[in-house]
């Protein structure tokens, strides 16, 4: 795909003789282009993506994504805002919303949500995670609810990632996934009262109704009921 430089605008504006024609074939080019990056190195992703690009990168592939909806935004944010103050307030390590990309063998996703416990904090870069986090959380669209259940699903597996959630706000229902002894994906249902614990953030706790409230509970009550406030 061609990349439209700085350079190459310049160049384009300052033509207009028939001899600087080609400069404005190359313009158009681009800009008819596919949209689908090249395929790239990770490194080389790094320096293609900025803070505003939706994509992913596997395999050398770099996925586009569609943009997130107020609901999901609205429950991540919840979750952030109830999940960080938690794991702050504990000394428990450190816990980061999206965009934040997870490199692992082969790709690198940008889940939702994730916490990284304090022993695993040199796992963090300036750009980027190096390597498993200890939880990632995934809230499902229509349009990633193939690869959040497929790909990401067996990706997060056998990186070893401990504790994987799968949020669905259209069917309200929330999975949540333990790895066993073995490195195997089980589902953990909450209990009786529908709480749920995490295996991997000592303490913390979730009521699964509070993820389909309409609106969601004020986060300050929620932190309250956890003892943070």
């Amino acid at each position: 795909m061609a990349v439209i430089t700085d350079d190459l605008v310049a160049q384009v504006l300052a033509a207009g003789e028939p001899a600087e024609r080609p400069l404005h074939r190359q313009m158009l080019d681009a800009l008819l282009a596919p949209t689908q990056p090249p395929r790239m190195s990770y490194e080389e992703f790094l320096t293609w993506a900025d803070e505003d690009t939706l994509a992913e990168w596997v395999d050398g592939e770099v996925i586009l994504t569609s943009p997130a909806s107020i609901p999901h935004q609205d429950l991540a944010g919840f979750l952030g805002s109830v999940l960080r103050p938690f794991v702050e307030q504990r000394g428990l390590g450190v816990a980061l919303v999206a965009p934040f990309q997870m490199k692992l063998d082969g790709s690198s996703r940008e889940p939702d949500l994730i916490f990284l416990a304090r022993d695993h904090l040199d796992r963090l870069r300036r750009t980027h995670l190096a390597g498993p986090a200890d939880l990632a959380v995934q809230i499902i669209s229509p349009e990633s609810i193939g690869r959040d259940r497929g790909e990401k699903f067996y990706e997060h597996e056998q990186a070893g990632i401990p504790e994987y959630w799968l949020l669905d706000p259209q069917a309200r229902r929330a999975e949540f996934y333990q790895l066993d002894a073995a490195g195997v994906y089980q589902l953990t249902a909450p209990n009786q009262e529908g709480i749920y614990r995490s295996a991997v953030v000592p303490g913390f706790w979730l009521r699964v109704a509070w993820l389909w409230q309409q609106p969601l509970p004020r986060v300050l009550d929620v932190l309250r009921e956890l003892g943070v406030v």
